[in-house]
């Protein structure tokens, strides 16, 4: 079963560098999503993989072996583009029995093979209708059965749900998912839904500029990430520049303005100029009562369905997002230019370091 070892790997164009110095390992039957600002080198990356193109530097390995000189056919790789491409004038049947014919399987292998599939993507009253005749969902189905028909268990999926519609796209992802646990298949799916990411992956890679910023899981990735760049980029925050004021045990007080939090932390000084993170999700928004909070009026309201999105600035000029459900009691309907006090929860809080470049340039995306 597939492991896949991307060591060192860069890819030029020119003066452009489209990947650079890409390194990790891909478990076998471990589901990894990459994501990252457009032009970051997700696609690139995974056609080096594929042998669509071939990197400037570095080894790609799987299960150990190198496969720079492996053709794409040889690879046993299943690619799935965002562009559904299948045959127009081939039916269900007859698209997922190609890659099985072109490799010159028996008529008795690609029937039943191709049965097999039919069932697993319960398309087999639709074996006879051509592409044209079904919804774009299904037309991905069958391209990603296609790819799996051909016996590979490494699949490469670039932005496979990209033209798809949103309701069908979070169907369609659990569904993906689903499959790959059932049939023990390795798999990397680029996207930029940073939702369908999270929800559907192991683990996360997140890159930027060409070069590989962090990797972890979900959760990690959201609640608990390395870098400032992946704090802002994944999900939604606030960002706060301050600067440690004391260190009393495991609670570090930083200096905001005029104001002072305190959060739990470790490992920091006084005088340290820092970044503070908090998500919307942990700002607490009440009407405005004079308690100790972050007093200010509401610039913008945007309903989000299940959440209330609130843009407050602070009478210190700080600008803020707080985030309410929609069924919450605190929420009392707030309306723009409301008055309103923000506490911001000091448990969920994160500190990072003031990036050398300033915080604009780090968290920039291109």
């Amino acid at each position: 079963m597939p492991k896949l070892d991307i060591m060192g790997v860069s890819k030029f164009y020119g003066n452009i560098t489209a990947v650079d110095s890409a390194s990790f390992r891909i478990e076998d039957k471990e589901y990894v999503c990459i994501i990252g600002p457009s032009g970051c080198g997700k696609s690139t990356l995974i056609k080096c993989i594929a042998g669509i193109i071939s990197p400037d530097r570095g080894e790609i390995l799987i299960d150990g072996e190198p496969v720079k000189q492996v053709p794409i056919e040889d690879r046993k790789i299943g690619y799935v583009f965002q562009d559904i491409a299948l045959f127009p004038h081939m039916t269900v049947r007859d698209n997922l029995a190609y890659g099985l014919a072109v490799r010159s399987a028996g008529a008795d292998q690609i029937g039943r093979v191709t049965n097999e599939m039919l069932d697993l993507i319960n398309m087999r009253e639709r074996s006879k209708s051509f592409p044209i005749e079904l919804s774009g969902g299904a037309q991905q189905k069958v391209a990603v059965a296609r790819a799996i028909a051909t016996g590979s268990y490494l699949f490469l999926l670039d932005e496979p749900l990209g033209a798809l519609d949103a309701l069908v796209r979070a169907e369609l992802r659990y569904e993906l998912k689903q499959l790959a646990k059932d049939l023990g298949l390795t798999i990397i799916h680029v996207t930029h839904d940073q939702e369908e990411a999270l929800s559907i992956a192991d683990r996360v890679i997140i890159m930027k500029r060409g070069r590989i910023v962090e990797i972890g899981t979900p959760a990690e990735v959201y609640l608990s990430p390395k870098t400032l760049f992946t704090e802002n980029f994944v999900g939604e925050t606030n960002l706060l520049e301050g600067k440690v004021l004391r260190i009393e045990g495991d609670l570090c007080t930083v200096g905001i303005g005029s104001r002072a939090i305190r959060t739990l932390v470790s490992g920091r000084q006084p005088d340290e100029r820092v970044v503070v993170s908090v998500r919307p999700e942990f700002v607490a928004i009440t009407s405005a009562s004079g308690a100790d909070g972050w007093r200010g009026r509401i610039k913008q309201v945007t309903f989000l369905g299940s959440l209330n999105h609130y843009l407050v600035e602070t009478d210190e000029g700080i600008e803020l997002v707080a985030h309410t459900t929609t069924t919450s009691e605190l929420d009392k309907g707030f309306h723009v230019e409301d008055k309103v006090d923000l506490v911001l929860d000091g448990k969920h809080m994160l500190l990072f370091d003031y990036p050398t470049e300033g915080l604009e340039k780090e968290i920039a995306l291109e």
